[in-house]
């Protein structure tokens, strides 16, 4: 694992780890212990494994493939604190090889006429819209129970995951996409909570993080000068637009719907007509784009209320935070100062602001 210092860094940090679970445990009732044991068990098994990425790519051992994309993650890393303002800390400075294909699955739920996504309460992080498993087995098994319960339910396996700021998160083989643009923006996105973190309020979090890497991924491929790549992002992002757009109308119209009508059979109704619309839709819109079909795969997975909440969380409120920064004149000092006062206001107000900039 390197050197001696390195080692007793890494005790020291497992070591808090392990006094967090403890001190979790104590505040925890007896229902969430195993939840609790399984996060903290993840984890660990994860960083006992990261290497120095700068002592990889020295010692020469490595494929040039990957050493290209280490290397690279070294630069954003840097530009990630030097342009962006983003923490300038060991997050990221590290790499870990996985030997599946995700480090973790998330549940998402909703109930069968709602597009809320249910929430689940942490110690440290509070209430989040999703609830993670460090393997796949656990995250079906609670797919399961909430189904029979009655919810909409949906498992995204995800390629990288944030102990926001807690710890010093290590670069997984599954961020390592060779496109350069989709590799510096999940840098960006999950140091981006680092910087700024709201107990509570999944949507704020992520689409502050996403407005964070959408800006970012625009300044790296400027300074690059690759008009390729820059017109390439530019035309993935264009169809990305209107990919949510469509979803949103989906999940609009819905949230219209659950609200207005009570009849259960109706309801059922209206839901399944309107994932049909919304396949129609889609086939439009993917012949409008020559074919391309970067989409079907998700449009493939029999989409109900989850889905649509999962995406809410993510992507509707970016406008609002686009629009602070529009304000700001894309200073990022005064877009972080903005986005902090905007979090310390209490939640009704700060969702009244918030839809006002959209």
């Amino acid at each position: 694992m390197g050197t001696k210092s390195g080692y007793r860094e890494k005790n020291t940090s497992l070591m808090s780890f392990v006094s967090i679970f403890v001190l979790a445990v104590s505040l925890s009732g007896c229902s969430t212990l195993g939840y609790y044991a399984h996060v903290v068990n993840g984890h660990l098994d994860l960083v006992s494994r990261e290497e120095p990425i700068h002592e990889l790519i020295e010692g020469n051992d490595l494929d040039a493939k990957l050493q290209q994309k280490l290397e690279r993650v070294l630069k954003l890393r840097e530009f990630a604190s030097r342009e962006l303002l983003l923490p300038d800390n060991d997050s990221y400075k590290t790499f870990v090889k996985l030997e599946r294909q995700y480090p973790v699955w998330n549940v998402i739920a909703a109930g069968p006429y709602s597009v809320q996504a249910k929430q689940w309460c942490f110690l440290f992080t509070g209430c989040i819209s999703y609830r993670g498993y460090f393997n796949k087995e656990g995250a079906m098994a609670m797919a399961a129970k909430l189904r029979q319960e009655g919810y909409d339910v949906y498992v995204a396996g995800v390629a990288a995951y944030s102990t926001i700021g807690w710890f010093d998160d290590p670069v997984l083989s599954s961020m390592l996409y060779d496109d350069e643009a989709r590799l510096a923006g999940i840098l960006f996105h999950e140091l981006a909570h680092q910087k700024i973190y709201i107990e509570d309020d999944s949507s704020f979090n992520e689409a502050f993080a996403t407005a964070v890497e959408l800006e970012g991924v625009r300044r790296w491929l400027n300074q690059q000068g690759n008009p390729k790549a820059i017109e390439r992002y530019r035309l993935h992002k264009q169809r990305q637009k209107q990919f949510q757009h469509l979803l949103a109308q989906t999940h609009e119209a819905l949230k219209q719907a659950y609200g207005d009508e009570k009849d259960q059979h109706k309801l059922e109704k209206l839901k399944q007509d309107r994932f049909r619309q919304l396949q129609r839709q889609y086939a439009e819109l993917k012949k409008s784009w020559g074919g391309y079909s970067a989409y079907d795969k998700w449009m493939q997975q029999g989409l109900n209320n989850a889905h649509l909440a999962l995406v809410a969380t993510y992507h509707e409120l970016v406008p609002a935070f686009e629009r602070i920064l529009v304000e700001q004149d894309y200073d990022l000092h005064g877009f972080y100062r903005e986005v902090k006062r905007l979090g310390a206001q209490t939640a009704e107000k700060r969702g009244q602001d918030l839809a006002q900039l959209r």
